[in-house]
């Protein structure tokens, strides 16, 4: 269907960033760039024009020139970007001052902080200093096992602005889910809150660093943030605790000197989900993720100064350092800590209009869950201000578009966006000045020749293929952690085509433009040597109000493959031969014959990632009885125990 559900008015086109920018490179590069397909073609083809006009439209704080945007010896993965650049992270997020909010932290017991920029900048010089003085120097790693609160955003601030290295995880991890990660980089020190909220209840998190400490050696000190109520124990802590108050109170107030470092030092590492094996440690570099994140936030998500952006994540989510990259832009961050459906459905739309969010994010599945709870914030809340609404982690359905735009906000902008930890950043989303399609994303963002891949390596569009990019972006990792030779680098992104980023993504580009996600393509089914996505099948159930959630397999079967379905269903809902055969029919009807599974099964839960991803690997390891490694990746691991020896599958 090419009727637009969406398509933003003049003024809104001719007050956005993109449209100023590209007025700007029209005028300075005499090119003419009527469109955003236009504008693509000349980013992608001139790649040193377009990333010098982003590092000089958005900004960027460095000392001395930056040079030639590109450096490279036509080999994608040393391709390098203002290798003469001279820059700190932390100083780009902090260059706003005075009384205007930073930061908007909401925790899910209640209470709401707010800090100014001048109260963020002092919080961030005295830690950076008291880390100075704990030993904290260029290269170091500096961790955080931290719920999503101010202090955190602090602590990385203050970690960066030393050309130090920042990683983070999400504080329910247990302490072989820390181990996997933190063991690996050997932290010199580690940030942690005493507990975290979810669902209600309060969860102690010093007996998890306790247990840590004597397996990470590299830990020189603790310092602990007093969040959840009670008194601080820092007994356990081997004589390495330190109070976050007390290290912040000891330094008096000084302007901040940030450590300058190259535009391709490490950053950040983050890590991958570890649901196959031991997370992969991926370095990201200093410019590269500013750079990708003000194009992206400006550019692509027209976040100006002063705008407020929400995104519902964990801190092990890349989406964390996503949504503080906006501190670059002078928008305001908007945190939560908790559950995001306690005490019901509507907290999350309750946040954005209390704090008057401009661009509000979350998962696909979040909004999903919304509309199957009949969740409808545009008759019980204000979101005059929202003007963009993001989703990522997996697909957007066709049928929650229809959603969003019919029970959150008719004018706004549904920009589903796609990328993944591997770049800290999108592929695809966001358009501001174009129409956004059902079930689509809106554009191929700018400076990324993605392209869909057939087996042949051939670009198709209308039809499915892997997901490529062609082009060098400054956000491609550094590499590995303790992979020098980047064998594992090289393995993991350029080994399926040759010099080409190969994502792993099974994608289908329209004439529109657009972009449709049908899953990954280690998950794709092969049905008779048919490729079908995922995702496929997952637009076609999602709709069935019977169903609250889906996985989908391929079984080994008869020298060829079939498709398994598992669906988890409403409270009080059979799954009988009725059901069965509506939702076959559903899948039959909008898809093909060759979709429909050879067996739907009722389970009593999904297992997923701890982001929120459904692990289609690991139900197919249970199904055919392969050992899952990892399941401390998982937010509920127990769940996988509901797929093991069925006997309906041996039928």
């Amino acid at each position: 269907m090419n009727t637009p559900l969406w398509s933003p008015s003049q003024d809104r086109i001719d007050g956005s960033l993109l449209t100023a920018f590209l007025h700007r490179a029209e005028r300075k590069y005499k090119v003419s760039l009527p469109t955003y397909d236009a504008a693509w073609d000349w980013s992608v083809q001139q790649p040193d024009d377009f990333w010098t006009m982003v590092w000089k439209f958005c900004e960027v704080r460095s000392q001395g020139k930056p040079g030639p945007a590109l450096q490279t010896d036509d080999t994608l993965i040393d391709a390098m970007f203002f290798p003469k650049a001279q820059l700190n992270y932390a100083e780009n997020l902090l260059q706003r001052r005075g009384n205007g909010k930073a930061i908007i932290a909401h925790s899910e017991d209640g209470r709401r902080q707010v800090l100014c920029w001048d109260e963020l900048y002092d919080q961030v010089s005295r830690l950076s200093r008291a880390l100075k003085e704990l030993g904290v120097e260029k290269g170091d790693r500096v961790a955080g096992f931290m719920p999503n609160i101010p202090e955190t955003v602090i602590a990385m601030l203050a970690t960066t602005a030393l050309g130090a290295v920042w990683s983070s995880c999400s504080p329910d991890f247990g302490t072989q889910g820390v181990l996997d990660r933190f063991g690996q980089i050997e932290p010199k020190v580690l940030f942690t809150a005493n507990g975290y909220h979810y669902n209600g209840k309060a969860f102690d998190s010093l007996e998890t660093v306790s247990d840590l400490l004597p397996k990470i050696p590299s830990i020189q000190q603790v310092i602990v943030v007093p969040y959840i109520k009670g008194d601080v124990d820092l007994s356990g802590l081997a004589g390495k605790g330190l109070m976050y108050r007390s290290v912040i109170h000891d330094q008096p107030r000084k302007p901040l000197k940030f450590t300058h470092v190259s535009f391709n030092d490490p950053l950040f590492i983050m890590f991958s989900s570890g649901t196959t094996g031991v997370p992969k440690c991926i370095v990201h570099r200093v410019g590269g993720i500013l750079l990708q994140h003000l194009k992206e936030h400006q550019l692509q998500g027209d976040i100006q100064p002063g705008d407020r952006l929400f995104y519902f994540t964990t801190c092990g989510w890349m989406m964390w350092n996503w949504l503080v990259s906006a501190l670059a832009s002078q928008a305001t961050i908007v945190l939560f800590d908790g559950n995001p459906v306690y005490p019901d459905a509507n907290r999350l739309a309750s946040i954005a209009q209390k704090s008057s969010v401009t661009h509000f994010g979350t998962s696909a599945k979040y909004i999903d869950a919304c509309a199957k709870a009949d969740v409808e914030p545009v008759k019980t809340h204000d979101l005059s201000k929202l003007r963009t609404i993001f989703s990522t982690g997996s697909p957007l359905s066709p049928q929650n578009f229809d959603y969003l735009y019919a029970s959150w906000k008719a004018d706004c902008c549904v920009s589903s966006i796609a990328g993944g930890t591997d770049i800290v950043g999108c592929f695809v989303g966001g358009n501001p000045i174009g129409p956004v399609y059902r079930g689509q994303s809106q554009k191929r963002h700018l400076g990324m020749n993605v392209q869909a891949f057939n087996t042949a390596g051939e670009a198709v569009t209308n039809e499915p293929g892997e997901l490529v990019c062609l082009s060098p972006h400054p956000s491609m990792p550094v590499g590995f952690w303790n992979d020098p030779d980047r064998e594992r680098y090289h393995a993991a992104y350029f080994e399926t085509f040759d010099n080409i980023w190969h994502h792993g993504d099974l994608i289908e580009i329209k004439d529109t433009g657009g972009v449709v996600f049908l899953g990954r393509s280690d998950t794709t089914l092969n049905p008779g040597g048919v490729r079908i996505g995922t995702a496929e099948i997952y637009r076609q159930v999602e709709p069935i109000s019977e169903v609250l959630d889906a996985v989908v397999v391929a079984q080994d079967w008869d020298d060829d493959v079939r498709i398994v379905l598992f669906v988890k269903l409403r409270e009080g809902v059979q799954l009988d031969d009725g059901l069965i055969k509506r939702i076959k029919s559903e899948i039959r009807t909008n898809t093909t014959p060759r979709h429909v599974p050879a067996k739907i099964l009722a389970v009593d839960d999904i297992p997923r990632t701890k982001s929120g991803k459904i692990v289609e690997l690991a139900v197919r390891d249970v199904i055919h009885n392969c050992p899952v490694r990892n399941q401390h990746a998982l937010a509920n691991p127990e769940a996988l125990a509901l797929y093991k020896d069925l006997v309906e599958l041996s039928t």
